[in-house]
């Protein structure tokens, strides 16, 4: 069940670093997260952005179409949309089609972020345990930064879509945010809801765990997988870091 945090409430603040016992397993350096559709279950209102900006001239947007840009950069998500209008003679700038979706899904997330099932308690933990956190997003800052204002705290780096050069799948955004906590990437956990996403987090090194939502997640070498992130604990990530692979989907 998914978790509901009206506006302008923050989540009771996380239990304060703990020193971890002398022979637990290692964790990871640092568990880097995805949001729409991983943490945040912001993915439907992407998808109703999309259609709503489309059906006003007249194109109609399947779910299936929807489903192929989950996860996606926005500037490609932008030309795609862009494509679709102008196949029936409507010019609009894809950078006015970004500006559109990223008010209309900014809005619908400052009214009440709903989070993923397993999610808050995840952050919770991961923060407790002392765990450098950063969320890695292609979302826009001012849409991120109301979602990491939720869980004051938690988050020590946010690298959005609007603040890299090159979007999902490059590497660039889990590269960037591994450089910016000083962690190896092949050292940190990035849980990922979209191929697109763990295309990226693959490229750049990373130990990834797949929580699929929309899009289904096939099985492949080292790839993690788990149908919620409540079944998702620090063991499981420390197995995960330490060569362990963990595939609760098959």
């Amino acid at each position: 069940m998914n978790t509901l945090t009206p506006r302008g409430d923050a989540e009771p603040p996380a239990e304060p670093p703990a020193e971890p016992p002398a022979d637990a397993r290692p964790l990871p350096a640092a568990v880097l997260w995805d949001m729409d559709g991983t943490i945040v279950d912001s993915e439907p209102d992407w998808i109703a952005a999309e259609t709503e900006l489309l059906a006003r001239h007249g194109v109609g947007w399947s779910h299936e179409q929807a489903l192929a840009l989950v996860g996606s950069a926005l500037p490609d998500s932008g030309r795609v949309l862009a494509a679709e209008l102008a196949a029936v003679g409507v010019v609009v700038d894809p950078v006015d089609i970004i500006e559109e979706l990223v008010t209309a899904v900014a809005a619908r997330t400052a009214a009440a972020v709903v989070w993923r099932p397993g999610a808050l308690d995840l952050l919770r933990a991961v923060h407790a345990a002392g765990i450098p956190c950063a969320l890695v997003t292609m979302s826009f800052r001012r849409q991120a930064q109301v979602v990491a204002d939720r869980v004051p705290g938690t988050f020590s780096v946010l690298v959005t879509g609007d603040e890299v050069s090159r979007g999902k799948p490059d590497p660039e955004p889990y590269l960037r945010a591994a450089e910016l906590l000083g962690v190896p990437a092949q050292d940190c956990v990035a849980v990922e809801d979209s191929l697109t996403g763990l295309a990226s987090a693959e490229a750049a090194g990373c130990v990834v765990l797949a929580c699929p939502h929309l899009v289904e997640i096939p099985a492949a070498p080292r790839r993690n997988r788990v149908a919620s992130l409540a079944d998702v604990d620090l063991d499981l990530l420390g197995r995960m870091v330490n060569g362990d692979l963990v595939d609760r989907l098959t």
